[in-house]
């Protein structure tokens, strides 16, 4: 459900304390969106042939708006009245959605039935039901979640018991599979990026390692994939982290907070990051098992507290049921403000179905018309991981940022340190481990290069079409707010500058309008690379560290130089 569409407010099942006069409030949700993957329908019995192939039709366009997913409320008018409907009209309706559904080669998962305080003598319904598509060519969605916390707040146990579909011993089993080195298992702690994948089926039923799948046969059963990017807790790889944030272009986030320590280390340094590239989160509060019910609620209530503190301006949302959990959903991919809080156990699962069920649920966060814009752009393909594989040669890892990448595509990758680029040809894809012929615009992807030489790339290259004429800098100009240093901020301070795939080094060369900047200054601020040329775009988002100093922007100018240039303005 693309953001600022409103779904219907569905009257509590459970609570019956409305009084008249608010009962026509409760009564009424929003009116329908045209946009958007929710379709209200009043009743659908028994229709004619030509109604229902329009209401066909009707679906066809709702699963395009949501990537594959819909979501059909029955009982609710077009202007959101929740009427509802008797038993057998519901059962009826149903039927018809059904014989849609299989039509467009979808199925239909309830996810909640609600009772409407009408005026009729005759119990009345609302039914939300799921639509997804089938999965077919390659074509799942894909959702990106980035996975936040402080070191040992159990992130790889989560992901482990999530996967693989067994639970935690209490002593880290789950999390061994996940380490990609050796002192990774050794002291537990993850220091480099790693993904892992959790696929649901048309039924909306997990589907993971558990039943010794491959890698292979979860993309192939799922109709939707949650690709977990495993990012690390200690400080000392806090620019890995930043890596994974910037460069990976997650969808969403997961803040993971121990019970029995709360905000701790570097939780609120996390927590900091996603507010300041925009990314939307999610909580979970993990070790439940460990901690008294009280401990568990003051975590929460100190949790609520700095959500709703002036910088953050979120809307805290406790999932304790499986409605809770729907109702989150719909409510996190609406509005970027609302952020649902689960509270959780790796080791005696407790209230692990919920997250299942809101990851389940979870609508992709930007619309097809997006997607679709992105598509019509030339070729732009980040490259964020290198590897070499036997046999198959030289695979670059990264998510294509625009247009549409097949095999056998003629592209050119750099810049290079004397900022050139090079051709090249795209000999295989794989996504998810499984191969695949074509690429859309916002997927991740490996793109396998045959025989070119692995020494001539590095993380923070472009791959693009020849046609773009790719344009390099050594020296741009950002728009900055200066987060926190220690004294001031001149001419002449060098900070590791991330700009999406792009990390280096780079001085800066001078501050407009001011000779200095302190904690909370905002200013335009010319800055040089040290080492090479890198592919900018003006918009693009900008993070910068040094220690303790801390700032964002936005890429306002970037000074244009040709290939032959590059080294000269490099100060070579």
């Amino acid at each position: 459900m693309p953001r600022g569409q409103q779904p219907p407010c569905l009257p509590p099942c459970d609570r019956g304390e409305a009084k008249d006069s608010t009962r026509s409030e409760l009564l009424k949700g929003s009116p329908e969106a045209e946009d958007g993957n929710i379709e209200y329908k009043l009743k659908l019995v028994n229709p004619s042939q030509y109604r229902f192939e329009h209401l066909v039709t009707q679906m066809k366009w709702r699963l395009q708006e949501g990537r594959g997913e819909a979501v059909y409320q029955i009982g609710v008018e077009d202007n959101g009245l929740l009427v509802g409907l008797a038993e057998e009209e519901m059962r009826a309706s149903l039927k018809t959605l059904h014989r849609m559904a299989e039509k467009v080669g979808a199925d239909i998962t309830v996810l909640r039935e609600r009772e409407v305080d009408y005026d009729s003598d005759m119990p009345r319904k609302i039914t939300e039901v799921l639509v997804r598509k089938v999965p077919d060519n390659q074509q799942f969605l894909d959702l990106r979640v980035a996975v936040l916390g402080n070191v040992d707040s159990g992130k790889s146990t989560l992901l482990g018991v999530l996967t693989q579909g067994e639970l935690d011993n209490g002593r880290g089993r789950a999390r061994l599979n996940l380490f990609r080195h050796l002192h990774e298992i050794q002291s537990g702690r993850t220091s480099s990026i790693s993904f892992e994948i959790l696929g649901f089926n048309s039924k909306g039923e997990v589907v993971n390692y558990s039943d010794s799948r491959t890698a292979e046969e979860i993309c192939e059963s799922s109709s939707k994939m949650i690709t977990f990017i495993d990012l690390a807790g200690h400080h000392k790889y806090l620019h890995t982290t930043i890596f994974g944030l910037t460069s990976y272009c997650p969808d969403c986030a997961l803040l993971l907070v121990s019970a029995n320590t709360g905000i701790a280390g570097t939780t609120r340094e996390h927590l900091g990051l996603a507010l300041a590239l925009k990314v939307p989160f999610f909580i979970v509060v993990s070790k439940v098992d460990l901690c008294a019910k009280t401990t568990v609620e003051r975590t929460v209530r100190q949790l609520e507290r700095v959500l709703k503190q002036p910088g953050c301006h979120k809307v805290p949302m406790l999932v304790t049921s499986e409605d809770d959990a729907v109702t989150a959903a719909q409510q996190f991919a609406q509005s970027p403000n609302v952020t649902p809080i689960f509270t959780l156990s790796s080791v005696s699962g407790e209230s692990l179905d919920l997250l299942k069920v809101f990851l389940n649920i979870l609508p992709p966060l930007t619309n097809s018309k997006e997607q679709e814009e992105l598509m019509q752009q030339l070729t732009e393909f980040q490259v964020d991981e290198i590897y070499t594989v036997p046999e198959v040669g030289t695979v670059v890892g990264g998510t294509l940022s625009s247009g549409i990448c097949r095999e056998g595509d003629q592209l050119v990758v750099g810049p290079t340190d004397d900022g050139c680029f090079l051709e090249l040809r795209v000999c295989s894809i794989q996504r998810n481990r499984s191969a695949c012929r074509v690429l859309r615009a916002g997927q991740a992807a490996t793109l396998a290069l045959g025989d070119f030489d692995r020494a001539l790339l590095r993380k923070g290259m472009v791959m693009v079409s020849p046609e773009m004429n790719p344009t390099i800098c050594s020296v741009f100009e950002a728009e900055i707010v200066l987060l926190f240093h220690a004294t001031t901020f001149r001419r002449g301070f060098q900070v590791t500058v991330h700009v999406g795939n792009v990390r280096q080094t780079a001085v800066v060369e001078k501050i407009h309008a001011k000779d200095k900047l302190r904690t909370g200054e905002k200013a335009v601020v010319r800055f040089r690379f040290l080492k090479h040329p890198e592919y900018l775009k003006v918009g693009a988002k900008l993070l910068f560290r040094e220690g303790v100093t801390k700032g964002i922007g936005h890429v306002t100018d970037v000074q244009a130089i040709a290939a032959g240039e590059a080294q000269a303005n490099m100060g070579f």
